[in-house]
């Protein structure tokens, strides 16, 4: 069985450091975001690698030009309409906006900082999958230890959690990969490879930036720039010498072929 990865990274303004108190203009949250989605970009096609870009519609309305060569090789799915503010309506909304700019047909969502979303708002609004879940206890953000970690159908949605090992719930999202050594970073994948035939991860554009002069917690700001992207970089190579790289409408269409192939079974 071919292991997949799915690659995201979640495009969104900048606003952070709003949340820690301090000031930070909307320019410059657009800025700092486009500055490392354009770093990122340079690592996934020199490394022929595709991936799924979840996207606010404000910024794509801000860089039409920057979503448009995203779309040339890989998905662009829908992070709401602002990062910092969401109403059902930015369901379909969004969509319409990032169809638009980008020629793509929007079928994916995640939700800003992973928050939940009524799936039949999302069925209604023409989306096929959802992203915003991370089935993990992190206290503060996520009290989700119990729920399925593997990708699911509800309410006529595809279900794709971001991907925490077997047991344990070791997260594999961005803070983990700045802050864990990286032999347990591929430990830890490598038993979930194993245990689900794929891993579910993302990132943030902004990360791959300095954000020293940020009012961020430590644990945000560890390993960045540069030295996160070479990480990275690192990691994705580690990756593809034993797994496939698949964005995420993809997996989801083959999640719904294989519950028809078990449904014709079972008949």
């Amino acid at each position: 069985m071919t292991r997949r990865v799915l690659l995201s990274f979640d495009v969104e303004e900048f606003d952070a450091p709003l949340e820690f108190g301090q000031e930070i203009s909307a320019q410059t949250q657009f800025e700092v975001s486009s500055a490392g989605l354009a770093r990122v970009l340079e690592v996934l096609d020199r490394m022929g690698v595709r991936a799924t870009f979840f996207t606010t519609a404000n910024y794509a309305q801000r860089y039409p030009e920057q979503i448009k060569r995203i779309a040339q090789g890989h998905e662009i799915a829908s992070h709401g309409f602002y990062h910092s503010r969401f109403e059902p309506g930015d369901l379909a909304a969004s969509r319409a906006a990032l169809e638009r700019i980008s020629g793509q047909s929007v079928v994916g969502f995640r939700r800003a900082r992973m928050a939940a979303t009524d799936l039949k708002l999302l069925a209604a609004a023409g989306y096929r999958y959802d992203a915003s879940e991370n089935p993990i206890w992190l206290p503060g953000r996520y009290n989700n230890f119990f729920k399925s970690r593997r990708a699911h159908l509800t309410d006529g949605v595809v279900c794709i959690p971001a991907s925490a090992t077997p047991l344990i719930r070791l997260p594999l999202f961005w803070l983990s990969f700045k802050n864990l050594p990286m032999p347990l970073i591929r430990a830890a994948t490598r038993w979930t490879l194993t245990a689900d035939g794929y891993v579910s991860l993302y990132f943030h554009p902004w990360e791959f930036v300095d954000l020293g002069m940020y009012a961020l917690p430590g644990y945000m700001k560890r390993c960045d720039g540069e030295d996160l992207l070479r990480r990275l970089e690192r990691y994705l190579r580690w990756l593809k010498g034993g797994a496939e790289f698949t964005m995420m409408r993809d997996f989801e269409r083959g999640v719904r072929d294989g519950l028809r192939g078990q449904g014709a079974k079972s008949a």
